[in-house]
């Protein structure tokens, strides 16, 4: 019997390495990406203690080095998922009921095992499989993944520690129970921090899950399950599959023990989720849980006061980073017209010093988009600017298929502030910018405010407090994390929760507790020690 209140090691975040010149970690993660790199992997799912195989399978390539072949990885039958259905229930019969500190203990050991043994070779499939830089992989794979395991731990602790007020002779307290059935987990390609930790998060909780990754991220996903395994995660917890997602998403969705879906994606097809969802509901033992973040179409504003090479400075990293392949991605800018052309001058400076190319080659800044399919809208959006009268390309616009998906960061200017590149999501290497009269900062607030059907992040650059005031109470709405001075990505965990509401999603804040509580179901237990023996209150006693 656990004769203990436990305390769980209080979380920080993990330091950022540095890959330096003559680093250790440079010289061991570089290593590890050429050994993936001549290493043909074949990748099963993962359905209880089973690595199951199908008869169909897909290949996996770099998207900066298409024509190279990491391997296959194999794509479930209808029968997969129901097997997969069926174990993570079976499974729930006993973790559901192990002890919090236990489950603990495991998220714990995978993070330490990220941190150390598994940083460079989690680091270098980031690399090859969704062409993340080395900076960009160690942020995303190493370090969010291990603070997300670490702080949810705690937030999990604090959750279970929040109990209700006590009355004389009256002992309340909650159970924070687990979902009753399995949790559907979707995950997209761009982080692999948001894969692990879609499913890593509701199991915690004592959920089971069924996750499918994305087709484009499965190289580093099965990463991913070596660190649930070598934890102690118990087998049929999380359940890995690969394959058609209607599919998938059509027998998930058919089962009555469907009990909820942490979802990262695109807002159409969250959409449709939803809807299927809801013609479902009778069906389904309990209402089942919908947590999704989606879409973003994500702004920075600048004042007249603010400072041109910081604005210029937060469009290149909030913009070009990972390609612009993050739903935080700033994609439209609104300039005053006393400060655009200097701004844009800083701008088209600082990309003339920008490298793109394999992130093998640390001195890379930008690498290729993650598949044909964005490489293709991309284009087809640029050649569309270039009939355009109302808009021009002031930097950038090439790009090159040849060897991988390679998309120049592109800048540009438009005098429409409604122009299809100002409220489309384009989820890649190109930004729009808008510029205003000066005079018009408050109706361009509003402006920004209306443009979009995203509310995920934004920013605004100001040294007038005034400004900035106006600014928070504009745009209140319009943005989930919002940045002062600062670009509108980089979302730390345990220090900035992350989410947006409107198109963009739930609004349910990763990395935080909020998001943790979408996955109990909490039961309050009153107990009375001295039980009433009679029915008669005191009113009805007579004068």
């Amino acid at each position: 019997m656990a004769n203990r209140i436990a305390q769980v090691p209080y979380p920080t975040n993990e330091p950022i390495f540095s890959y330096a010149p003559g680093s250790p970690e440079k010289k061991e993660v570089l290593e590890m990406y050429e050994r993936l790199y001549t290493t043909t992997t074949e990748i099963p799912m993962r359905i209880g203690n089973r690595d199951v195989t199908t008869d169909e399978t897909a290949s996996m390539h770099p998207p900066h080095d298409h024509q190279h072949q990491l391997g296959v990885y194999h794509k479930a039958n209808k029968k997969n998922i129901e097997d997969a259905i069926a174990t993570a229930l079976e499974a729930r019969k006993a973790w559901s009921q192990m002890p919090w500190e236990s489950r603990a203990a495991i998220f714990l050991k995978a993070a330490d095992l990220v941190a150390g043994p598994y940083r460079a070779k989690i680091n270098a499939a980031t690399m090859l499989a969704q062409s993340k830089t080395i900076f960009q992989a160690e942020i995303d794979a190493a370090c969010e993944y291990i603070d997300f395991l670490r702080f949810n731990v705690q937030y999990m602790q604090e959750i279970y520690e929040n109990q209700p007020e006590n009355s004389s002779g009256i002992w309340n307290r909650l159970s924070y129970r687990p979902l009753e059935g399995f949790v559907y987990a979707v995950s997209p390609f761009n982080f692999t921090a948001i894969a692990g930790n879609l499913s890593a998060s509701v199991a915690m909780m004592g959920n089971v899950v069924v996750w499918k990754p994305s087709d484009h991220q499965v190289f580093s996903a099965n990463v991913l399950m070596d660190v649930f395994r070598e934890a102690g995660l118990p087998d049929g917890v999380i359940n890995m599959v690969f394959g058609d997602p209607e599919m998938i998403t059509n027998t998930v969705l058919e089962s009555p023990d469907f009990a909820g879906i942490h979802y990262t994606g695109s807002t159409t097809v969250f959409k449709n989720l939803w809807r299927k969802i809801g013609t479902h509901i009778d069906r389904y033992r309990s209402y089942p849980r919908i947590v999704g973040e989606t879409g973003g179409k994500d702004f920075i504003i600048a004042h007249p006061s603010a400072n041109p090479k910081e604005v210029a400075t937060g469009i290149i990293r909030g913009a070009f980073e990972f390609q612009g392949q993050k739903c935080s991605a700033a994609s439209r800018v609104y300039l005053p017209q006393s400060l655009a052309e200097k701004v844009i001058a800083e701008v088209k400076s600082d990309l003339k010093t920008i490298s793109m190319g394999s992130p093998a080659d640390f001195k890379n800044f930008v690498t290729a988009v993650i598949h044909r399919g964005a490489y293709d809208r991309l284009v087809a959006a640029i050649e569309q600017i270039k009939k355009e009268q109302d808009v021009e390309i002031v930097a950038g616009g090439g790009y090159d298929d040849s060897k991988g998906y390679f998309v120049e960061p592109t800048v540009v200017l438009t005098t429409n502030p409604h122009y299809d590149t100002m409220s489309r999501e384009l989820f890649g290497p190109l930004v729009t910018l808008y510029v205003y009269p000066d005079a018009e900062w408050s109706n361009t607030l509003n402006l920004v405010d209306q443009t979009s059907e995203y509310a995920l992040t934004g920013a605004v650059y100001s040294q007038d407090r005034y400004a900035l005031e106006e600014a928070l109470t504009a745009l209140e709405n319009s943005a989930g994390n919002f940045y002062i001075n600062d670009k509108p990505t980089g979302a730390v965990v345990g220090q900035q929760p992350f989410g947006g509401a409107r198109g963009s999603g739930t609004n349910d804040k990763a990395g935080s507790s909020l998001n943790l509580l979408r996955w109990v179901s909490p039961r309050l237990i009153k107990e009375t020690f001295v039980p009433a023996s009679d029915y008669r209150y005191p009113f009805l006693e007579e004068n």
